[in-house]
């Protein structure tokens, strides 16, 4: 890791389905400006969002929001289908799966009722037979996307998701000494 920027925080928000990114970009953002501040050389020029960009009811999950917000290209990599517009797990769609994702690169469109391509299952790695689904947030397009999660991706989760995420569940073990409120 080059840099981390962390802070424990205190969500205010109750959570709402389909309306995460107002409940959490705010603290995102926070942690971007901390990043612009202390160490400009390492701002992103693109971020993996743990969430959906493009892939949501409205058209606009987190990765999307984030990314217009902070105008740095954002990917949504989320861990569950979000079912919009036709798209279920059903025995069609698993047998597709089992058919078509054999090695880390293959890919499925996620293509809803309407013909829009919301964004695609990705196999991420061979050892991980489950795929991530992916969508554009924010000034990228799909096929870069798709490159990117597969560069990034050792095992199932993307490796600065992972990571993020390892170090989140460190922290929440450890005791906690004050919180911080978004004003």
């Amino acid at each position: 890791l080059l840099h981390v920027s962390k802070a424990m925080v205190v969500i205010t928000e109750p959570y709402i389905p389909g309306f995460l990114a107002f409940r959490e970009v705010g603290f995102l953002l926070d942690r971007l400006e901390e990043v612009k501040r202390e160490k400009p050389e390492l701002v992103p020029q693109v971020i993996l969002v743990d969430g959906n960009g493009i892939l949501h009811p409205r058209g606009f999950g987190l990765a999307s929001h984030l990314g217009v917000e902070c105008g740095i290209p954002c990917v949504g990599v989320a861990k569950k289908l979000y079912h919009v517009d036709g798209l279920v797990k059903d025995a069609e769609y698993r047998e597709k799966v089992s058919k078509t994702l054999l090695k880390k690169g293959d890919h499925i469109d996620l293509r809803g009722e309407s013909g829009k391509i919301w964004g695609r299952a990705l196999r991420t790695s061979d050892d991980a037979p489950n795929p991530v689904f992916i969508s554009v947030g924010h000034k990228i397009s799909l096929d870069v996307t798709t490159q990117l999660v597969v560069a990034c991706s050792h095992k199932r989760i993307p490796e600065p998701t992972r990571k993020a995420d390892l170090l989140s569940r460190e922290d929440l073990r450890k005791p906690i000494k004050s919180k911080k409120k978004r004003k």
